[in-house]
């Protein structure tokens, strides 16, 4: 039986961790006024190729001007953290 393993799965795998990112950015129709979209994705920190590019993008295809950017970021699948324990567990 062959099982698949989900991109996101895969994604973790290989150091990407969830990114999130709260873009404010001028409103088209009146630019005095901010928006506010929430961006969510697997990137790599520090460098987040992802979100860079999903700016990118955003700067030469949208109207919005660009205000402020504010990124989280979390690996969720970390190395194993240990240590060792000296001492006797007795099991009844």
């Amino acid at each position: 039986m062959v099982t698949a393993v989900s991109r996101e799965f895969r994604l973790q795998m290989e150091g990407y961790g969830l990114t999130t990112a709260e873009i404010h950015y001028h409103f088209p129709d009146h630019p005095s006024l901010l928006q506010l979209y929430v961006w969510q994705e697997y990137d790599l920190a520090p460098n987040f190729p992802e979100l860079k590019g999903f700016l990118d993008y955003w700067e030469s295809e949208l109207d919005g001007a660009l205000h402020s950017v504010r990124v989280a970021h979390h690996r969720l699948i970390k190395p194993s953290e240990w240590r060792a324990v000296d001492g006797v567990i007795a099991i009844q």
